[in-house]
């Protein structure tokens, strides 16, 4: 744990003496709150704030900051207000407390909308005092290296969120320090086995390549001497996570991933990181199509570098990274280098900052219009993963839009009517499909038709939040209009099998009360909702029949409506999932990411076909309507299998295939199917469906299983 004088050090060269006092006056009043308080770690309390403030510290941030840092839980955890943190240590300390104290004392009708809120709020406190992202991210850094005394099912949500907001968030204020380790913490809890078969790889390779580094970074250094540049040179193995992202990326195994060393050369100006780049293009061949320059074309986070990969020494791949010193410090610290600017007492961003972080700017505008939890934080994600491309519109101007946007983003980017309107594009003169990936430097022109409306299958094209959610809130005003067609379709049909006339029952406000019984606003929403399959034309028309008809027609056909309801949550708990708020349904597992007890799930509302369930990140599910999304859990007692597909990649030698399936019956695991492929190289890939109780059932088998020599890895996937 560190201590508070450790902080206090670190801070002295760049802090003043009242600056340092407020700090330790932050500890002490910390300390006080905090006192008796036990982390599941068994550590004191104290040990996670002194920790934030300790990262806070490292990132050279100023004392209101820091001293926030380990004041930030104590209004939430502790008897503490925000009254008394204002009074002890002014407001503008209490403004960043309050913007990452989470809105824990409000009620929200499901954790996704309460996640959705705090989230909200952290992103407007962030437009207001930057500092507040910082102290949160700090925070969740903290945490997550703490994570491994929580729950499973803890783990996989926290990792998750991090995965989804929190690593791309640091990415975007360039804090590249917490990036990488947020993005290594995050896959070891949501993909344990890949994470640790990853780390173990590299591992293996470390002295080999500790060796390699020192070869490469003295041919560099001899290189660069020879023609008077100064400079510092520097190799590395790259984080897991980064390993990880480029095997999806490009489809390979592990052992197929060659560039895992990276090579850093700091120079002193400009003009050197052009020259560097030519002499070391001149010793080693380039790989085509792996130079970046993002000197003359800076990312929004402010970063800055000239990117190559060779053909380095002994035939390896290298990739080679050349900045200025200057750059290099804006890399590893981002936004927080660049943020100090005051103006009427809150602190921003310069303006000419401010102008990189557009993408802020957006999501202040639509969160506004987002008030599905759902639909917000997976527009949140879409606007926080993506790089940028900077294109031109006919008349010069430039408009930035995420790495991989199509001429549709761009449409709607210009206006909602030009992009529900979007008939087709000129991408530099010429007739592109809709869904061309834009490049920076494309000049792009739309064509409108007043006849052309959005298509479903523009949802696939798509990268910005806004075009999605205009195009979604196309497509669900159709699709209600559609259902509520449907359903008074449907209630005619049935109505009259019981002597009711829908249409006089319309005209006579009745259907008005039963939406309010069903706690819906209007009688189009109950409408849409029989038409979505939420409720059963029945239970809506029971309501209809006088008294003694409904009593007559319970005891004849009728189950009561009790009964009815509780049917389906009996069948649902027999999958082992529970559904809330929802009655008369069927419940099936979606193949495309086979969901196991432990995973974060969803469910889905398929016409006809009933409830089925997701895992939270499988990338279908992010697809789907946010409003046939439902809340859903897992079971606390079931007794059943689940099916999960793992791929082992192993030696093809006798006996292997006996070894691997010995311990899978040694930990209860059944294997459903499978198929075998060999190649060239001595390698068989087995992929087998396997019968489990739970997520942590399949990775501890996973997990001995890759303790086998004869095994290289072994991993689970979805269909």
């Amino acid at each position: 744990m560190i201590r508070i004088n450790e902080i206090l050090d670190k801070v002295s060269g760049y802090l003043s003496g009242p600056e340092q006092a407020l700090i330790q006056k932050a500890y002490v009043f910390s300390a006080s709150a905090h006192a008796g308080q036990i982390r599941l770690s068994g550590e004191p309390y104290l040990s996670h704030p002194l920790e934030v403030a300790g990262l806070l510290a490292d990132l050279h941030l100023d004392a209101p900051t820091i001293a926030a840092g380990l004041l930030h839980d104590t209004v939430e955890d502790t008897r503490a207000d925000l009254e008394e943190v204002d009074e002890q240590f002014g407001s503008e300390v209490a403004r960043i407390v309050s913007g990452v104290t989470k809105i824990g004392r409000m009620s929200f009708d499901s954790k996704e909308e309460a996640q959705a809120e705090n989230i909200r709020k952290m992103i407007l406190a962030m437009a207001d005092d930057i500092r507040v992202i910082l102290v949160k991210l700090a925070d969740r850094l903290h945490n997550m290296k703490t994570l491994e005394y929580q729950s499973t099912l803890k783990q996989k949500a926290v990792a998750q969120e991090t995965m989804d907001i929190y690593a791309p968030l640091a990415n975007r204020l360039g804090l590249y320090r917490l990036k990488i380790q947020l993005e290594d913490l995050g896959l070891r809890y949501m993909k344990p086995d890949i994470y640790f078969q990853i780390q173990e790889g590299v591992k293996k390779q470390k002295i080999t390549g500790e060796r390699y580094i020192q070869k490469v970074c003295g041919e560099i250094e001899e290189l660069l001497e020879k023609n008077s540049i100064q400079s510092r040179v520097s190799g590395r193995l790259k984080h897991v996570y980064s390993i990880y992202h480029k095997m999806i990326q490009q489809g390979l195994t592990l052992e197929q991933v060659y560039d895992i060393i990276a090579f850093r050369i700091l120079v002193q100006t400009i003009k050197d990181c052009y020259s560097v780049l030519g002499l070391v293009h001149s010793i080693w061949k380039p790989v085509p199509g792996r130079f970046k320059d993002y000197i003359s074309m800076p990312k929004a986070n402010m970063y800055q570098s000239l990117h190559t990969t060779v053909i380095g020494p002994d035939g390896e791949r290298i990739e080679i990274q050349i900045r200025t010193e200057e750059m290099h410090r804006m890399a590893e610290l981002g936004v927080a280098s660049h943020w100090r600017y005051k103006e009427d007492g809150k602190y921003r961003f310069k303006d000419r900052d401010y102008e990189r972080f557009t993408w802020l700017r957006q999501i202040l505008d639509w969160q506004e219009e987002l008030k599905d939890p759902r639909e917000f934080m997976s527009s949140l994600r879409f606007d926080l993963f993506e790089d940028e491309v900077y294109v031109f519109t006919p008349r010069g101007e430039v408009k930035e839009l995420p790495e991989g946007a199509t001429p549709i983003d761009f449409a709607y980017m210009i206006h909602t009517e030009v992009g529900d309107r979007c008939a087709g594009a000129k991408v530099n003169g010429k007739l592109v499909p809709l869904g061309t990936r834009l490049k920076n430097g494309d000049t792009v022109e739309i064509i409108t038709d007043p006849n052309r409306h959005p298509s479903r299958d523009w949802l696939r094209m798509v990268k910005t939040a806004k075009a999605r959610t205009r195009i979604k809130q196309w497509i669900r005003n159709e699709e209600r209009q559609q259902s509520i067609a449907l359903a008074r379709e449907v209630l005619e049909k049935e109505g009259r099998k019981l002597g009711i006339n829908i249409n006089k029952v319309l005209k006579s406000g009745r259907l008005q009360e039963i939406a309010s019984d069903f706690s819906y606003k209007s009688v189009d929403d109950l409408l849409s909702a029989v038409g979505y399959a939420r409720i059963t034309p029945r239970q809506v028309l029971n309501r209809l029949l006088p008294k003694e008809k409904e009593a007559a027609r319970k005891t004849e056909d009728i189950e009561p409506e009790e009964k009815a309801e509780e049917k389906p949550a009996q069948v649902a708990k027999k999958e082992g999932v529970q559904i809330k708020g929802v009655g008369d349904v069927l419940v099936r597992f979606a193949r495309c990411c086979n969901p196991l007890p432990g995973d974060p799930i969803i469910g889905y509302i398929s016409r006809g076909r009933g409830v089925t369930i997701h895992t939270a990140d499988c990338a279908n599910a992010r697809e789907m309507e946010p409003e046939r999304k439902l809340e859903v859990s897992w079971a606390r007692d079931t007794d059943k299998a689940f099916p999960a597909k793992i791929k082992i990649i192993c030696q093809n030698k006798k006996g292997v295939l006996a070894k691997i399936s010995g311990l899978l019956t040694r930990e209860d695991v059944n294997i459903d199917s499978g198929t075998f492929k060999s190649n060239v190289e001595g390698k068989t890939e087995l992929t087998f469906t396997v019968m489990v109780q739970d997520s942590g059932h399949l990775y501890r088998t996973i997990e001995k299983m890759r303790k086998f020599a004869e095994v290289n890895e072994v991993m689970r996937i979805a269909e």
